[in-house]
This record gives structure tokens, C-alpha cells and sequence, in this order.
């Protein structure tokens, strides 16, 4: 097999990702990004993928140090899986990967906003031209939801039940979940579906809630624009996932359920939502600190 023979499997991997595991376009590019510098790897040192043993393996991660503990292990989830599915399809007689130990998680904690500055930054659009209603709707309900931005440029026009105060979200593994939306993002929402979206959208009339001037359902690159828009002026280092954690961490602060939100959230284990407990300790610590006579 000649060495393009790698790119040829890894190809096929990635197709079989796609196509017979059912995994959404962005998980399908993150994959192949990972594997395409082990492709490059292999290519590098005139190395068959079929023919590699786990002495390769080390000698590819052993190159990667000054990646993070996190990059590093989703490099090797990549891996095994597609050293897995090399065995699976007879390519290979035996994993690569076996006995190679992930290295330990790094436990960071997510940035948050502070409750003060996501107001500001919700009170920035400008609701008199169309793409500030839009933009006023996007972020009240990106921060009153919890919502991940793919989630929000999904969203179709009858996934919000204005009279119910909710919004259908279609997760990942394309779950469904109903989750509550505040009065304010509610009520920006009407503003916009009532008077910018039906000029946004003109005769085409799309499914897609949040549109871009040319009528289309905003990318998640166009949400980014917006986000960045806003946090340059303030001055403040803002990203979409933010509001999600700001949203997670301003509830669990203010004395919601650690399951609710779990829930609203999406999150298939407690273990996943329960990193946001941390940041409300931090609270409480910086709480005592400030408050308590004798701290």
C-alpha cells in the first residue's frame, strides 16, 4: 500500500462516522482535523497505518506535548476510535492504541460573566434597525436559555411557545428538550419575529428563526460576529459558550437545583453540570470574604 493509502483510510473512517454512526458534521470535522495531523505523522516518517504498533503511537503523542492535557486526550479518543474501526473492518489484526493511557484531565474552570456585565451587553442593541432587534432577540435568549450557539442557529420560527414561555431545543445526538425562557428575551423576541424577522426574511419565508440580511438562517460564524460586536464595546473578552455558563452559574449562585439545571442544560450526567458548583463555591467564598466580620 502506498503511503496516500493513510489518507485513503482515514477518508474512509470519517465517511463511516458521517454516514453509518450518524455524527453531526462538526463532530465529523473535529475527527478528521485530529487524525490529519497523525496522518501527516505517518506520512512524515513513511509509516503505514495498517502496520504502526503502539511504540508509534507514544512516539506521535511523546510529539504533541505542548498540547494541552485536554487536546491531548481528544487526540487520543480520535485515535483509538479509528484504530478501532481498523480492526473492526480486518485492516489490522490488533489495536494500537491498547494500553495507552489517557493523561489525566485537567479540571479548568469555565470563564463567567459577572450578572452586571451580561446586562450591559444585553442592553446594547439597538431595536430600531433590523439587525439590532435581532441581535437584542439572539442574546437574550442565548443567556435566558443556556442555550450552545449551534442549538440557537438551528432554531426554527415555531420552535419558540411564546404563551408558554418555552423554546423547543434540539441538542446534541439530536435530543429534544423544552427549556423556560425569561419575560425580557420573550419579549425581544416578539419584537423581532413581529417587525425585523418578516423583513429579514422578505418573500422567502423561512423555517429559520434568526436570519442574516440575506434572509438565511445565521451561521454560527454570524452569531460569533454579533457577540464580538457587542463585547468590543465594553471592552470585555466574550464568547458564545460564555453565556452558557454564565447562565448555569448565575442560577446554581441564586439557588437553583443542580437537576434543573442539568436539565435545561441538556447534559446527559450531573457529573457534566456539577463543574458549575465549583464556580458557585467560588462565590460563596468571595462572599464570606467580603461580607463576614471575623473572615
Amino acid at each position: 500500500m502506498a503511503i496516500s493509502g493513510n489518507e485513503k483510510l482515514l477518508e474512509e473512517f470519517i465517511n463511516h462516522l458521517a454516514v453509518e454512526r450518524g455524527l453531526s458534521k462538526n463532530t465529523c470535522l473535529a475527527y478528521q482535523n485530529d487524525l490529519s495531523k497523525f496522518s501527516d505523522f505517518l506520512n512524515s516518517n513513511k509509516l503505514l497505518i495498517i502496520k504502526i504498533d503502539k511504540s508509534d503511537i507514544r512516539l506521535y503523542l511523546s510529539q504533541m506535548q505542548d498540547l494541552s492535557r485536554r487536546s491531548l486526550a481528544r487526540n487520543l479518543s480520535a485515535l483509538r476510535s479509528f484504530d478501532k474501526y481498523l480492526v473492526t473492518k480486518n485492516y489490522r489484526r490488533d489495536l494500537a492504541c491498547a494500553d495507552i493511557d489517557s493523561p489525566k484531565k485537567e479540571h479548568i474552570l469555565p470563564e463567567v460573566l459577572s450578572v452586571d456585565v451580561v446586562l450591559k451587553l444585553l442592553d446594547l442593541p439597538a431595536q430600531q434597525s433590523l439587525t439590532g432587534a435581532r441581535d437584542k432577540a439572539l442574546l437574550e435568549l442565548l443567556y435566558s436559555a443556556g442555550l450552545r450557539i449551534s442549538e440557537l442557529t438551528q432554531l426554527d420560527f415555531a420552535d419558540i411557545m411564546a404563551e408558554e414561555g418555552l423554546v423547543k431545543v434540539t441538542g446534541k445526538g439530536n435530543k429534544e428538550r423544552i427549556v423556560p425562557v425569561g419575560r425580557p428575551a420573550l419579549e425581544a423576541l416578539d419584537f423581532y419575529m413581529n417587525r425585523a424577522w418578516i423583513k429579514l426574511a422578505g418573500n422567502k419565508r423561512p423555517d429559520a428563526l434568526f436570519l442574516n440580511r440575506l434572509g438565511n438562517r445565521i451561521s454560527r460564524q454570524g452569531c460569533w460576529f454579533v457577540i464580538q460586536k457587542y463585547a468590543k464595546e465594553l471592552n470585555v473578552k466574550v464568547y458564545p459558550h460564555i453565556f452558557r455558563h454564565s447562565f448555569a452559574t448565575h442560577m446554581l449562585e441564586n439557588g437553583a437545583d443542580l437537576r434543573a439545571v442539568q436539565e435545561m442544560l441538556g447534559h446527559v450526567s450531573i457529573s457534566t453540570t456539577q463543574i458549575y458548583t465549583h464556580l458557585n463555591k467560588k462565590h460563596l467564598q468571595a462572599a464570606y470574604q467580603k461580607y463576614h466580620p471575623r473572615a
